[in-house]
């Protein structure tokens, strides 16, 4: 993904402060961090990556994150739905991941339940912006940056219900961040 001002010389732009300036962190900020995204493909990478960020700073994971393509095979739902006991132990051996049993675990059931979903809805996507006003995405822009919201909320427990783990509402709402569901970049932020 890219955006027309990520391709302008950035020491000119605004950013949000929190990316620093960690190279890593501010490509995200710049190009991912805020823009809607309806593959389903994409929001079930951010929905392993968030899971496993659980506890851990984003940076954390972003810096594994070629490493969860590679354990999670591009983040293929149906494979990841279909790994074994040995597909497990295989994770649990592999440094370039968190290797945490229980999120492992997590994100083998999420991928089950999110097929579910994909039959139940047509779309992950679409089950996921049936919550929203509207069905649209929210641009915030107040510089107030909350760590859940009702809507947050209300997906997770929805989730949670469900039967999917490490989808609280805080790791739900950094998800809608994450996949452009809410833009919170602050007001001059250049990329927003």
């Amino acid at each position: 993904m890219s955006t027309a001002n990520s391709k302008l010389p950035t020491e000119n732009l605004k950013r949000c402060i929190w990316p620093g300036t960690d190279e890593l962190y501010m490509k995200y900020h710049d190009d991912e961090w805020g823009k809607e995204v309806h593959d389903d493909k994409i929001l079930f990478e951010f929905l392993v990556l968030e899971s496993a960020q659980a506890g851990l700073s984003w940076i954390t994971i972003l810096r594994r994150r070629n490493g969860y393509r590679k354990a999670f095979v591009d983040f293929d739902v149906h494979k990841v739905a279909a790994f074994t006991d040995e597909d497990v132990e295989r994770l649990m051996q592999d440094t370039g991941i968190i290797r945490n049993r229980l999120k492992i675990l997590a994100a083998i059931n999420n991928a089950k339940l999110f097929i579910g979903v994909q039959k139940e809805f047509g779309s992950f996507d679409k089950y996921l912006y049936s919550f929203m006003p509207d069905g649209k995405p929210i641009n915030n822009f107040s510089g107030l940056v909350p760590a859940s919201t009702p809507i947050s909320d209300a997906i997770s427990k929805d989730m949670k219900k469900r039967g999917f783990k490490f989808f609280g509402t805080t790791i739900c709402y950094a998800h809608m961040q994450a996949t452009g569901m809410v833009n919170d970049h602050l007001p001059d932020c250049s990329f927003k």
